[in-house]
């Protein structure tokens, strides 16, 4: 019987087979088991891009509808009718050809590894500089330098030639070329000074946040938009516009005594000069517990003659506090930031996560905008049901303004803005569905005009 010598070297030799067979056979599966991340991103903006753009395609036929809705007929005069039809189709060609080439950049960036090769790149420019490639703090503010001047340049044709064509044709553009390059270095500026701060506290956050980065994450973002909701009204937005206290006189003492009535803290009544950029129209509330301030644009004022219209648009907006729509938005927005934190705590580490796009490291800011990426599909579904929610505050905080006399001037109110702005007459139902978050003009005449239910 011949007997089967195994020496040393045999055994290393099998050993060393059966290990590199159980690392390829790991390696295989591994492959196999990877999700592809970054082709369903791309895929699913594909999806999307179709489907929007089936949506822009009815929004475009209604449009170039010849008729007034019969609700409208007598209502809106024919001339800002055909207004209103040259400037939305005019609007629509311009998005559509806007989506057209956004979709096919963002893909290429995505599928052709150009955020990887930035960051790359980054970390090169960091060494030129002489300054420490592998802090991870300034490595990611050099990737976001990199990023903000591509994105800049990218979109800066498409902002001039709607500014200087579209909006100009159409009689809105207010603001010269240098007013324009202006403001946009107000912003790179604004950005390069709050920004590297914020970047900076995110990373360190997520490098020492532990099992409650969640918590941490989200109590910073909550701190954060508190600030700045204080600090924008007062630092921020007068960079870019004058406000003047609105004048004593008529208007004002109507405004003051519906705000008193209603016990809403008003403490400074402003004239925003809106009309120095374009001659769109609106007024707004902000501030906190009971320092509230009310803001309305030279052009609104400029728009209703009648003053009562006015107030009519500010009951409508007292509306929005009274019912708790404020808080209502602001709670939601919290839930879902802290729901994207928690979401993004379990997908932080994940190898295949950014090997799928392309990186060999995994930066903490390059994590939350990969993680933005695949929660894309939830985000789109969370944006339709925002809006939904909109929509209804919308009819309510009108039911609010009718409940308090105004039926009548906000009616008309309603209908001058819309002449005024030149806003789509004719909206598809399925367009106006998923994108709006207000209610086209003919719902909200229709909520208007309905009697009162009366109760026993």
């Amino acid at each position: 019987m011949t007997h089967l010598q195994i020496s040393p070297y045999n055994h290393t030799y099998l050993a060393n087979r059966y290990f590199t067979l159980f690392r390829l056979h790991n390696s295989a599966a591994e492959s196999v088991m990877a999700f592809p991340y970054m082709e369903a991103v791309v895929g699913f903006m594909i999806l999307m891009y179709i489907f929007e753009s089936y949506l822009d395609l009815r929004q475009h036929t209604a449009l170039k509808l010849p008729k007034l809705p019969k609700t409208l007929e007598g209502v809106i005069s024919q001339e800002k009718f055909e207004k209103s039809r040259a400037y939305s189709i005019d609007k629509s060609n311009f998005h559509i050809f806007h989506e057209f080439v956004s979709i096919l950049m963002e893909s290429a960036i995505l599928y052709f590894g150009v955020l990887p090769w930035f960051w790359k790149k980054s970390g090169s420019f960091l060494v030129t500089a002489g300054l420490n490639a592998e802090n991870e703090i300034l490595r990611t503010l050099s990737f976001l330098v990199g990023v903000m001047f591509w994105s800049q340049i990218t979109d800066l044709p498409f902002s001039l030639y709607s500014t200087f064509v579209i909006e100009a044709r159409h009689g809105f553009n207010k603001q010269t070329i240098w007013l324009f390059f202006r403001d946009m270095i107000k912003g790179i500026v604004l950005s390069i000074v709050i920004g590297p701060p914020i970047v900076a506290a995110i990373i360190v956050i997520v490098q020492k946040g532990g099992p409650y980065l969640a918590i941490y994450l989200w109590g910073f973002m909550f701190v954060l938009s508190l600030v700045m909701m204080t600090i924008y009204p007062i630092l921020i937005a007068p960079l870019f516009n004058k406000f003047t206290p609105l004048p004593e006189g008529e208007l004002r003492s109507k405004i003051e005594k519906l705000a008193s009535s209603l016990q809403f803290p008003l403490k400074k009544l402003f004239v925003v000069d809106g009309s120095t950029r374009s001659s769109h129209s609106n007024a707004y509330m902000y501030g906190f517990f009971k320092n509230k301030r009310i803001v309305l644009y030279d052009t609104l004022i400029q728009q209703c003659k009648d003053e009562e219209e006015i107030v009519a648009v500010i009951a409508h907006e007292l509306g929005h506090w009274k019912l708790n729509h404020t808080m209502f938005t602001f709670v939601a927005v919290q839930i879902l930031s802290f729901s994207q934190f928690g979401g993004y705590t379990l997908v932080r580490n994940s190898n295949d996560l950014f090997q799928s796009f392309g990186f060999d490291t995994q930066p903490v800011l390059i994590g939350l905008i990969l993680f933005q990426h695949t929660v894309m599909p939830l985000q789109r579904v969370v944006s339709f049901a925002l809006n939904l929610v909109s929509r209804a505050f919308e009819f309510q905080a009108d039911a609010f303004a009718k409940s308090l006399g105004y039926s009548t001037p906000l009616r008309a109110a309603l209908v001058k803005l819309q002449e005024e702005n030149l806003s789509a007459m004719n909206t598809d139902p399925w367009y106006s569905a998923y994108h709006y978050s207000h209610p086209p003009l003919v719902e909200r005449l229709a909520a208007i005009d309905e009697p009162d239910k009366k109760t026993d």
